[in-house]
């Protein structure tokens, strides 16, 4: 064997050296884009993954399409059990050895094997017999290097040259590469769960994720120079679970690398081909070609026709039964299908990076992107999304080089994304199931199952003690206008107004009705529901010229954090003197949402300065009359992520009960424990009459919404005739999809067992983000005030003037920071704000606050660093 000690096999000592050392590897999941990588599957195990593996190696070293040009193909194992017995790296690396040496090319071929981590038993294994002799570097057990649990770092490694047929000195045929490397094996010859609780070595599916990275990563630095191919081989099939028992389609998906699927040629094959297909499509993989080894029963047949010639089928001649040739001759044999394989996974690779390049050009040339200013609007200012995995988007990034890189989506899309990895999958299996089996249905006076569990969910859930009836529509916005119909009714009902359709007094003057509201509060975008809301940049005469604003607005008290301490700020007009028992400060969140609040004199404040506002609105109204508070309890989202003092709100609530008022609570941004608790109604320990809900009720995988209502709102509805019915709708009503989609939410998030933040008989998530760097956020130069509750953390940055607002772009320099380290943020103005699931893990928090308070800190220098002078030189 000759020893060559190239960069590439530096880089991976240098690589098992990190591990050795237990360096900490960077979380975020990314690949590069130089390259074509796929992941090779199979159906099932035992179908010649390898044999796929290593005959690709084959044809892709042997390509003649640029024999002038240096090839690396690189094979990677990220699990491997039988070992060293079995050894699938090695088993590439010697076929290709094997078969170069019978079918010498004119370039010579450095070849190499790894093998990076084993456990215990299979690392004495290794040491015990003259296997180990043939690696280079082999070290004894106890010299080797403990890494993790119950693992050991081999520091194995095997290599040759093969000479090429053409001796060369000027080297017109460069050296061409093959990689192989096992990055983790287990002596039992068993499914990896069961060898890593066997022989005491686990592994994080995160850490097999990092170090599967860092090995694309170093194996590619260079890959530009060169034609590099990639494939990464699973253990078992689809479906086998990894080393924590995770099925290893799921424990993959956040790379989501392209598949090769091994089918099955056998009797039975084609359900366990079509199956694994399945379940690689149901968790969003494309798969760019099926292959299997021929047994004589045509089974491409019918699997191209399921397919509908939208992927390739390509059959391997069946494996003889002599192998005294060391397959030799089955792999000159098949050197034609292996051939196809390739140009079809390159071709496929450049389809999809010629999209990826040119979907920002088609997409400013085709969208209307709402709340964006298209003048300004370039394209290297497109994100182009390539797929989402619970929290995280995987964004293609061509700045410096082509990957695919992850970033958390710190605005939860819009407000509406709360699932992790795991309630994504299961969410797009049941909502599969949904589709398949019910369409869509009419819902007026029809039931089906996924409405009605969804119906006594809500009404068990955030309507439990007040709430009778569901009424479903599509987007919070509708939700919204059907609550003040609702609203309304029950209004004119309570004071026993005439119902008539004609509503006049003598002069043949109609009653109008109005609503009482915050400033700031936002309730949708569809004209009623900006009616019930005060004056704002989304109501501007720009924007909706009909916009009279039909209600009364209060201007309501807030709280933040400042300097280190949790505040309560009142309206500039708020006549009240300060004194020392009247404390306007709190050391913690918790203290402003106490009921002993109730009885302090700031609330016999709000309480007299509400009831004169009412008294006050009703002596000079006349024909025109509150019938509905609508608020949107304890935060409001678009004006800014203000906290409304909930002790204001609470208050505000029992006034206008008092009146017979009806009370609308917008929870479409703040229910379903997006504050912390199921609804937020909980959190300021009041009813509503009537409240909505949405996104986050689905889990954001699809627009459904519900307008929740007491008993006596509904009765308010009934009459002898249809026109007293509450007429409103929509095509797709409780659509069964929706419906089955948040039931499978609204149990996942209450379930201590699936929400591992919600502790056995909570009603509240753990603190999500760490008060103590929250704290340390508040007292920068550059933050006027901070908010965190539950999966919420809002900052507002110190700005004046222009740069403060909402068509501020103040931000713009940190935001695209964050951007590239790994955050996705859409600001308000100058608030910017981080929105995790209810399942998020706090450490995933941790990481996140901590990159942005760097930032920030960051950016506070970048503002007042001192304009660079030029000086007069002499050079």
């Amino acid at each position: 064997m000759t020893l060559v000690l190239t960069s590439l096999r530096r880089r991976f000592l240098s690589l098992r050296r990190s591990l050795h050392r237990g360096r900490c590897f960077h979380s975020a999941v990314q690949y590069p884009l130089s390259h074509p990588i796929y992941t090779v599957w199979a159906s099932n195990t035992s179908l010649g993954k390898t044999l796929v593996s290593a005959g690709l190696s084959m044809s892709f070293i042997s390509s003649n399409s640029d024999p002038c040009s240096k090839k690396r193909f690189l094979y990677v194992k990220p699990l491997q059990t039988g070992f060293p017995q079995d050894s699938d790296s090695r088993f590439v690396y010697r076929k290709f050895c094997d078969y170069f040496a019978n079918n010498p090319l004119p370039g010579s071929v450095f070849a190499s094997n790894y093998v990076l981590k084993a456990s215990l038993p299979a690392a004495s294994a290794v040491s015990e017999k003259s296997f180990a002799k043939e690696y280079i570097g082999g070290e004894e057990v106890e010299n080797g290097g403990r890494f993790g649990s119950g693992f050991v770092n081999l520091n194995l490694h095997e290599e040759t040259k093969l000479q090429g047929s053409v001796f060369d000195e000027k080297e017109s045929f460069p050296e061409s590469e093959l990689v192989c490397l096992t990055m983790h094996a287990w002596k039992e010859a068993v499914s990896p769960h069961l060898a890593a609780e066997n022989e005491g070595a686990a592994i994080k599916d995160s850490l097999i994720l990092q170090i599967l990275k860092t090995c694309l990563e170093r194996a590619s630095l260079d890959a530009q120079e060169l034609q590099a191919m990639c494939v990464v081989e699973t253990a078992g099939g689809v479906a086998s679970p990894g080393p924590n028992a995770s099925l290893q389609c799921d424990l993959y998906r956040p790379f989501r690398l392209p598949a090769i699927l091994v089918g099955d040629g056998r009797l039975g094959g084609i359900s366990g081909t079509i199956s694994a297909y399945e379940t690689l499509k149901l968790r969003g993989y494309d798969v760019a070609a099926v292959i299997f080894e021929d047994h004589g029963l045509q089974n491409e047949l019918p699997l191209s026709s399921y397919f509908h010639n939208r992927v390739p089928v390509l059959v391997l001649p069946s494996i003889p039964t002599d192998l005294s040739d060391n397959l030799i001759s089955w792999f000159q044999k098949s050197q034609v299908v292996f051939s196809s394989l390739k140009e079809i996974l390159i071709s496929d690779f450049q389809e999809r990076i010629q999209l990826l390049h040119r979907m920002p050009e088609r997409a400013c040339a085709a969208f209307w992107w709402p709340f964006t200013q298209h003048k300004v609007m370039l394209e290297d200012k497109v994100t182009v999304i390539d797929s989402r995995c619970g929290e995280n988007f995987a964004v293609h990034k061509s700045q410096d080089f082509d990957c695919i890189s992850q970033q958390f989506d710190a605005c939860a899309s819009w407000w509406t994304q709360g699932p992790d990895a795991s309630l994504q999958i299961q969410l797009a299996r049941d909502v599969g199931y949904a589709t398949a089996r019910y369409g869509h249905v009419m819902f007026p006076e029809n039931v089906y199952e996924p409405s009605l569990e969804l119906a006594e969910l809500l009404l068990e859930g955030v309507g439990k003690g007040w709430a009778s009836r569901v009424y479903f529509s599509d987007n919070g916005s509708t939700a919204v206008e059907i609550a003040l119909k609702m609203a309304f009714r029950k209004y004119l009902v309570d004071n026993k107004l005439d119902l008539d359709p004609i509503n006049a007094d003598c002069n043949h003057r109609v009653l109008e009705l109005k609503v009482l509201a915050l400033k700031g509060s936002y309730h949708g975008d569809t004209l009623g529901a900006m009616e019930a809301q005060a004056p704002s940049p989304y109501t501007g005469f720009l924007q909706q010229p009909w916009y009279h604003g039909r209600g009364v607005f209060l201007d309501p008290p807030t709280v933040a954090l400042r300097n280190g301490t949790w505040e309560v700020i009142l309206p500039k007009n708020t006549k009240f003197l300060k004194s020392k028992d009247e404390p306007l400060a709190f050391s913690s969140v918790d203290e402003v949402f106490i009921r002993s609040r109730d009885n302090s004199r700031l609330s016999t404040l709000y309480s007299s300065l509400i009831s004169e506002e009412l008294q006050l609105i009703a002596s000079r109204c006349g024909l025109s009359q509150v019938g509905a508070l609508i608020i949107e309890p304890v935060i409001h989202g678009a004006g800014g992520m203000q906290m409304i003092d909930p002790l204001y709100q609470r208050i505000l609530v029992e006034e206008c009960k008092c009146r017979k008022i009806p009370i609308i609570f917008d929870e479409v941004f703040t229910g379903f424990w997006r504050l912390g608790r199921e609804s937020a109604a909980k959190i300021l320990d009041c009813e509503p009459d009537i409240a909505c809900f949405a996104k986050l009720m689905t889990g954001g995988i699809i627009p459904l919404a519900a307008t929740l209502a007491s008993n006596a709102v509904f009765e308010a509805f009934k009459g002898d005739s249809k026109l007293h019915a509450l007429l409103h709708g929509h095509s797709y009503t409780a659509h069964a999809i929706g419906c089955t989609a948040a039931v499978k939410s609204i149990k996942w998030f209450k379930d201590h067992k699936t929400n591992l933040n919600l502790a056995p008989n909570s009603e509240s998530l753990q603190e999500l983000w760490n008060a103590e760097l929250v704290l340390q956020l508040s007292k920068l130069p550059a933050v006027n005030r901070v908010v965190t509750l539950g999966t919420l953390c809002a900052i507002e940055l110190t700005a004046e003037g222009s740069n403060a607002g909402y068509a501020s772009t103040y931000a713009s320099s940190l935001l695209e920071r964050l951007h590239k380290d790994g955050i996705y943020m859409r600001p308000l103005g100058n608030v910017i704000y981080m929105m995790c699931g209810p399942c998020t893990s706090p450490t995933t928090c941790d990481g996140i606050l901590e990159k942005v308070y760097d930032g920030i800190r960051w950016f506070d220098r970048e503002k007042h660093a001192p304009p660079l002078c030029s000086a007069d030189s002499e050079m």
